[in-house]
């Protein structure tokens, strides 16, 4: 790969041996050579610029969790090295909740969760990320709902008017990256059924999925077949029916050994205005930042992770209502 260090094999080599060697290596100064200066980094929960803010966090989340290992259960990745790679990380972390951090006092439980992180790399260094962390799922194993955790963190941030804002379109920095992603026919089939879903076609879930097909939702819940995937999209388009949607990238591939795949980032943007996975509606607006990646078989989606920070949603919920 041009502009990459020649013990990198490919693009998802090197997206997994990084991770491995800053988070579970514990090299976190590693981060000063493959992260840029200046990279942005976006969470549901916050935008950051510059590399200190990424080690500071990193140290802090490290700290907390000093056991977590990070299983890179797929990379589904765009572009060349010459104009730079988009990578969609799926990663599976276990850890220990072993010391006091920003999810409380110390439990010793053990925690299970996703995350989707979106990197954008040229010349041996990530310059631009989108990072979507399953947090629902790891406050929900420490005995906290995801709606609870959201107050507690404006109280323990000073209040509404001094907590952290959750990201919204209002403090986007515009990053090098500029891309869409591909323009490869799985990626478009799975970004016109997010499309179809959210105009309420609930009816191509079982014309697109498999019968037998297995989801990953967030806060852990795992769903199996028709009926309880069409009951995960209809409750979260319910909360939010008037949101815009907008595809903000998308990925296909077709690579050796590997069923087609498409990673699409996406976004809703509107108020929180009906009744479903979010409870009564409040009228407040919020932007909810996802990431999905599917996997397809000879009858449509067969495997299919989507991710979204409900701690996040509930917090901006939790801003407007007091």
């Amino acid at each position: 790969m041009k502009g990459f260090d020649e013990k990198f094999i490919d693009f998802p080599d090197y997206i997994l041996k990084i991770t491995e060697e800053i988070w579970e290596g514990k090299r976190i100064a590693a981060l000063h050579d493959y992260y840029a200066s200046d990279i942005i980094v976006r969470t549901p929960a916050s935008i950051t610029v510059g590399n200190p803010d990424v080690i500071a966090q990193t140290m802090a989340t490290q700290n907390e969790l000093p056991d977590r290992i990070l299983l890179g259960e797929d990379v589904i990745w765009s572009g060349t090295p010459e104009t730079g790679m988009l990578s969609s990380h799926r990663i599976l972390s276990e850890a220990t909740h072993a010391n006091d951090g920003v999810f409380g006092p110390a439990t010793g439980k053990r925690l299970r969760y996703r995350v989707i992180a979106d990197c954008h790399a040229i010349n041996n260094q990530i310059n631009d990320e989108w990072l979507i962390r399953d947090q629902g799922a790891i406050v929900q194993q420490l005995g906290i709902e995801p709606k609870q955790h959201a107050a507690n963190q404006i109280i323990a941030e000073g209040g509404p008017e001094s907590c952290q804002q959750p990201f919204n379109l209002s403090q986007e920095v515009v990053g090098p990256y500029q891309g869409k992603g591909n323009d490869n026919v799985w990626g478009e089939k799975y970004a016109d059924t997010i499309q179809q879903i959210m105009a309420a076609e609930i009816d191509s879930i079982r014309n697109g999925y498999d019968r037998a097909c297995e989801s990953i939702y967030p806060c852990g819940q795992t769903a199996y077949s028709w009926p309880a995937i069409e009951q995960f999209w209809m409750g979260l388009r319910a909360s939010f029916p008037h949101a815009k949607l907008t595809i903000d990238h998308q990925i296909g591939r077709e690579d050796p050994l590997l069923p087609p795949r498409a990673a699409i980032r996406f976004s809703l943007e509107g108020k929180h205005d009906g009744w479903g996975r979010f409870g009564r509606p409040s009228g407040a607006d919020v932007y909810v930042m996802a990431a999905a990646h599917v996997e397809f078989g000879p009858r449509g989606i067969r495997r299919e992770c989507v991710l979204f920070d409900e701690t996040a949603i509930w917090k901006q919920i939790a801003l407007h209502t007091g």
